[in-house]
């Protein structure tokens, strides 16, 4: 269906105007069908019989006044008809419902048809009571929504579309399946014609998000991380076997403190700066070269490497296929 635009909102009046004229289309549709169904009846034969034996000059008024002028009789309704679709789609142009104006009577294709004054497109009238329900829902005027039957309606609806976006779902992962089964080799393709003509962005979005991802990690655990690269140098220091022997000496034990203090301090700042130096432009641009010169032999692909991407591709869609085949509805209503 068409977009719909925003109406403006009508005034008090013309919303009692519309209330009016849709109770008198709802009122002359109801008769209408009335008498399709009565003339139906009337033609036939032991229907016709028993109507007469009951009520002969009912029968004889009917015959001779409704039934002889039948057709000019339903051309009478047919004219308000037309005349309710040419005034709606008037209102419509008016209040912007649709994107263009000649949207109306597409979108209610059931109330045009139901103004063609054939045997079969009379049934269609039907249809129309639906339209005027919808529309007395609109005003407020009826709530739908609490009325058993819609409860029942809204409940097979839901059923019905479901399953019906399911099979076709379904269907179409089936069809990718064979096509990726099928081909000479998805891999290369795939390599050829989306990533190899997004090459430098890709390395340069690699890159970023690694400077990015070591920046934000060393910012959260700065004072951990030297904790750590301070225990790692007293640890190294106090299994050296020449600081063993230079504590052994006179002073050696102050030395040894001093020596690891310093060291302590040399390696947190080494630190500190290389880390610092993963969001230098040198940097940026060492990680680009050494993504370059590895990208191509990254994406080489054989014919095991093609297999198992394929294979890959294949089961996803098979377990993308095994979650739309659960029926959501069942779990809603039992």
């Amino acid at each position: 269906m068409p977009s719909r635009r925003v109406s403006r909102p009508l005034s008090p009046g013309l919303e009692r105007l519309h209330l009016v004229w849709d109770l008198l289309i709802l009122v002359l549709v109801v008769a209408n069908l009335t008498l399709l169904l009565f003339d139906a009846l009337f033609l036939l034969g032991p229907l016709n019989d028993a109507f007469a034996a009951l009520a002969p000059g009912l029968h004889g008024a009917y015959d001779r006044h409704v039934h002889a002028n039948f057709i000019e009789i339903d051309l009478i309704f047919v004219a308000v008809f037309v005349l309710d679709v040419l005034l709606g789609w008037a209102v419509a142009i008016a209040e912007r419902r649709y994107h263009r104006w000649f949207f109306y009577p597409f979108v209610h294709w059931y109330d045009v048809l139901g103004c063609i004054p054939v045997g079969g497109f009379r049934l269609l009238r039907i249809l129309r009571v639906i339209s005027l329900l919808t529309r007395l829902h609109r005003l407020g005027l009826i709530d739908v929504r609490r009325w058993r039957l819609y409860a029942v309606y809204a409940k097979y609806y839901e059923i019905f579309f479901e399953e019906l976006s399911d099979r076709v779902a379904i269907r179409l992962l089936g069809n990718m399946q064979e096509q990726i089964r099928s081909s000479d080799s998805l891999s290369t393709r795939v390599i050829d014609r989306v990533v190899m003509p997004r090459k430098q962005q890709l390395i340069h979005e690699l890159s970023r998000r690694l400077e990015e991802m070591t920046g934000n990690a060393y910012a959260r655990n700065r004072e951990e991380t030297m904790r750590y690269v301070s225990a790692l140098v007293g640890r190294t220091v106090a299994e050296s076997q020449e600081i063993r022997r230079l504590r052994r000496l006179p002073m050696g034990d102050a030395v040894a403190r001093s020596m690891q203090s310093s060291l302590s301090e040399l390696a947190c700042r080494l630190v500190h700066e290389a880390m610092e130096g993963l969001r230098s432009p040198e940097f940026t641009a060492l990680v680009e070269r050494l993504a370059d010169s590895g990208f191509d032999t990254w994406l080489q692909v054989d014919e095991h490497t093609d297999r198992v991407t394929e294979q890959v591709l294949v089961d996803m869609l098979e377990l993308m296929k095994e979650q739309i085949a659960v029926k959501q509805w069942r779990r809603r209503y039992d």
